[in-house]
Parts: C-alpha cells; sequence; structure tokens
C-alpha cells in the first residue's frame, strides 16, 4: 500500500504493526490446530451498506491468511431484533466459533445495548460487552475493543514516550473513545499518559488539543482536526473515519502533518491494526476453550 502523504510529520503506519501482531497469530492458531483446535471467528452483518461488507470481506480474507476459520451470517436491513439476537444465540452455541462479532452500526431501528448484552463474554470478539468493558475499568484480563488496542500497539512500535505524557482523547464512545482513555491511563507500555476526555459538549477543544503531547481524533466528521488545533511536535491519531462515496475520509486532515511529529495516513492507518487485534481476540478465545474447565 502506498503511504506516501505530502506531510513532514513521521507516518503512523498501521500495516507493519499488524504484521508484527498477526505473525504472532498465525503461530498460535497453528499450535492450536496441531491441538486439534481450528480457532474460529463469526461475524453477523445486518443489511448491505457497502462500507460494512468491506469490513467484514476484509477481516474473513485476513483470517484465511493466518489460518483462521470464518464464519458468517448476514441479515436483511429489516430483519428485527428478535432475528438479531437469534443469530447471536446460534454463535453464543456453536462450538466451532470461538469468538464473534455483530458488525456496527447497525441500521436503525435495533437496540444496540441489548444486542451487546447478549453475546457470550467469552466470545466477545470486539471487547465491547458491558462485563469486558467492566473489567478492562478494573484491569483485569477480557478481550479488549479492537480500534484502541491497536493504536496503543501503534505507539509501541513506534516507540512514542507515553509515559507522563498528556494525551487528549476525543470522543467518548463505547468503541474508541472511553476505553482508549482507559488504555493510555493504564499501566505499562504505550500507557502511563495524563489523560483528558473531551467531546461534543465541550467548548473550545482547541484549548485541550493544543496542550496535548498525543491527540485521538474519534469525531466521525471529515477533516474535523486541523493544523490549528495541533501543539506543534505532537503525535496525532486518527481513529474516525467517514466516507464521501467511496472516498474514506479521516478525522484528521492530512495537513496536520506539517506540524504533528508523527500522524497517520490517511489509508493503511488505524484499520489494518483494528483487524489486527480482533484475531487476536479470537485465538485467546479459542485457547480458553482448551483451558481446564473449574
Amino acid at each position: 500500500m502506498d503511504y506516501k502523504v505530502p506531510v513532514t510529520a513521521s507516518l503512523l503506519a498501521g500495516q507493519p504493526v499488524a504484521d508484527s501482531v498477526l505473525v504472532d497469530v498465525r503461530a498460535r492458531a497453528e499450535a492450536l490446530v496441531g491441538r486439534g483446535v481450528v480457532p474460529g471467528l463469526g461475524t453477523i452483518l445486518v443489511g448491505d451498506d457497502p462500507a460494512s461488507a468491506g469490513y467484514v470481506a476484509k477481516k474473513h480474507q485476513t483470517c484465511a491468511a493466518v489460518g483462521i476459520r470464518s464464519h458468517h451470517n448476514q441479515l436483511p436491513a429489516d430483519a428485527g431484533q428478535a432475528a438479531l439476537l437469534d443469530a447471536v444465540a446460534a454463535f453464543n452455541a456453536a462450538p466451532d466459533v470461538h469468538a464473534y462479532l455483530v458488525q456496527l452500526p447497525l441500521p436503525d431501528g435495533y437496540d444496540l445495548d441489548a444486542v451487546l448484552s447478549a453475546i457470550d463474554p467469552g466470545k466477545d470478539a470486539d471487547g465491547l460487552h458491558p462485563t469486558n468493558l467492566g473489567k478492562l475499568v478494573l484491569g483485569e484480563e477480557a478481550p479488549v475493543p479492537c480500534a484502541p488496542a491497536g493504536i496503543q500497539a501503534m505507539l509501541i512500535h513506534y516507540g512514542i514516550e507515553t509515559a507522563g505524557k498528556h494525551a487528549v482523547v476525543i470522543g467518548r464512545g463505547p468503541t474508541l473513545g472511553r476505553p482508549m482513555g482507559l488504555l493510555l491511563g493504564g499501566k505499562g507500555p504505550g500507557a502511563d499518559c495524563a489523560v483528558t476526555t473531551v467531546h461534543s459538549a465541550v467548548p473550545n477543544l482547541v484549548d485541550y488539543t493544543r496542550a496535548a503531547d498525543i491527540v485521538v481524533a474519534a469525531l466521525g466528521r471529515p477533516n474535523a482536526f486541523t493544523p490549528y488545533m495541533v501543539r506543534p511536535g505532537a503525535v496525532v491519531v486518527s481513529g474516525g473515519i467517514s466516507w464521501e462515496g467511496r472516498r474514506l475520509l479521516p478525522d484528521v486532515a492530512e495537513s496536520v502533518g506539517e506540524v504533528a511529529s508523527w500522524i497517520t495516513p490517511r489509508l493503511g492507518g488505524v484499520g489494518p491494526t483494528t483487524v489486527a487485534m480482533l484475531l487476536r481476540n479470537t485465538v485467546i478465545a479459542a485457547e480458553a476453550s482448551l483451558a481446564p474447565q473449574g
């Protein structure tokens, strides 16, 4: 993939990080096969949104490359809450599906919280079940939401100093903003930050972002994060994306790279690492299925 963009900042390219993670995933999948278990990832897609379908296809493609068997259930957009919960129950009961996800966003009319709560926490590939998010708060072992985990892996891979740094996370959603703040504020590599979370109800976001050493943007508005909002030399990660037709647009304008020291590229940033962490969660769940039950 071509990562070239007209910036002076160094690029936080996600694919090298993902490749490193997937080497470990492949080795662990092979070890599981040697013990008679083929790790399995399931996906549930409601509707026919092209972007969502593309994400699911990429996940299955990567599964095939590392020795994970993939399972898919697609429902029409108007299938209804009961049909979706039935699909969730089926994957909960399937012994060859060790982890699975419901592709987000769902079409209008679905109760997302009820769907996430119905997922078996041990099969929660996305790390979004309330039990697993609670364990993240407590610092206990559990599946970690994939996008934040991938961003943390990028910071570690590229040797970005985080300990004692001020990180600003723009966004408070359960898939990225909230868990990102917990990871950055936790202990260990890629963490130990002082974290400020800001969002749409906070006026003058720039007052916070211009004081930050690290910014993770999850606004969901294309090019909403501009050079004026950056302290020179800061590390900037675009976690949110939007679509303009078939063109993917990040939250962070590419011109931010003229001010930042590190920046994710428009293509090949957080996406590859998110998929890699999904597969890592899957192989961990498969390993857990072999653990003695007590």
